[in-house]
């Protein structure tokens, strides 16, 4: 039930990775360096134009040592991260700066979207987890009774959940993070023009060698937005420079084998949500921000989602809705 993750970091034409200026190896021809490995639990590869081998290779490393850094902090998987220990212990001292500051985030997105977006969901994930695998187990009732990111106290000493039997899932927010992060690594080497995909995208500066078609034509990278994987109709391409944007379908994966049951839920209610828009891709300037907000776009249907946008600068939506319809929202 986890999501598909690929990240992709590309040069000339597709995406791209600028070259670090008078580099020891500044005139030499650049060549496409490659990196596959595993990344939040599923394939990874990292393509990068660069005019010295081994400087590739350190990037590599550096990028690589990042990402298993970050998900020692947010895996729910890993029997020792910060946040399985949290969820089995109720409380976590001396949290990673990384998890406070992600948990601020989570505050914010909980508090513009009205609840709809909570990473306290995990007991109801468990919940419909066992209902497909013919485990009855406890009640939907007692399940959402141990979520509520009211009942979450965190701060730069302490995270602690105020009510028995809590526990949190980043998987709405968390790739998101970690795009944002490889980013800035790579931002600080030096790189100005790239594109960095690890299921939301993040991207900075353009392709300098394609010429605006005329006068204040947009220049950024081309990215086309298909929230809803089935509907190829229901797709536009934007140019991107200097942002992020991620990705949501209401049925993208499933509780169920029929298809039916969408992984997203509905906090207020517990239930999977089944409402008029089937996905949703937002654009805001940092991944971590797009990637929640997708996530709750589905929960909070248009209208509502339209007012969350205005809480945060520069974001928008793209839309598709059940009946084949798209849309755009602005804030």
């Amino acid at each position: 039930m986890n999501r598909r993750r690929f990240l992709r970091i590309c040069a000339a034409g597709v995406a791209g990775l600028a070259l670090p200026a008078g580099g020891a190896m500044a005139g030499a021809q650049a060549q496409l360096y490659r990196w596959r490995g595993i990344a939040l639990g599923a394939g990874a590869e990292i393509d990068i134009l660069h005019e010295s081998a081994s400087e590739a290779k350190r990037l590599f490393s550096k990028v690589e040592a990042e990402i298993r850094r970050l998900e020692a902090i947010f895996s729910l998987y890993q029997p020792d991260s910060e946040l399985v220990r949290l969820n089995a212990n109720g409380r976590l001292s001396a949290p990673s700066l990384e998890m406070v500051d992600l948990l601020g985030l989570c505050d914010r997105l909980h508090a513009a979207t009205e609840g709809a977006f909570d990473p306290t969901i995990q007991p109801l994930w468990a919940y419909y987890a066992r209902q497909a695998s013919g485990d009855t187990g406890e009640d939907l009732a007692t399940a959402r009774s141990r979520t509520g990111f009211r009942h979450v106290v965190y701060g730069p000493g302490e995270i602690r959940f105020a009510q028995k039997g809590m526990s949190m899932s980043f998987n709405g927010v968390a790739q998101g993070y970690i795009t944002d992060r490889v980013t800035a690594l790579l931002a600080a080497k030096g790189c100005t023009n790239m594109v960095v995909d690890l299921g939301e995208i993040v991207t900075r500066g353009g392709p300098d060698e394609e010429p605006a078609l005329n006068a204040g034509a947009h220049r950024g990278w081309p990215v086309t937005l298909q929230p809803v994987a089935e509907r190829a109709e229901a797709k536009t391409r934007i140019r991107l420079t200097n942002a992020a944007v991620a990705s949501s379908a209401r049925l993208g994966t499933t509780f169920d084998q029929a298809g039916r049951r969408s992984h997203i839920i509905d906090p207020r209610t517990g239930l999977p949500v089944a409402g008029a828009v089937d996905g949703a891709s937002v654009i805001a300037p940092a991944a971590a921000l797009a990637d929640g907000l997708s996530t709750a776009a589905l929960v909070l249907e248009e209208n509502r989602l339209g007012r969350a946008l205005t809480d945060f600068t520069a974001t928008s939506a793209f839309v598709v809705r059940r009946d084949g319809s798209t849309g755009w929202l602005r804030a």
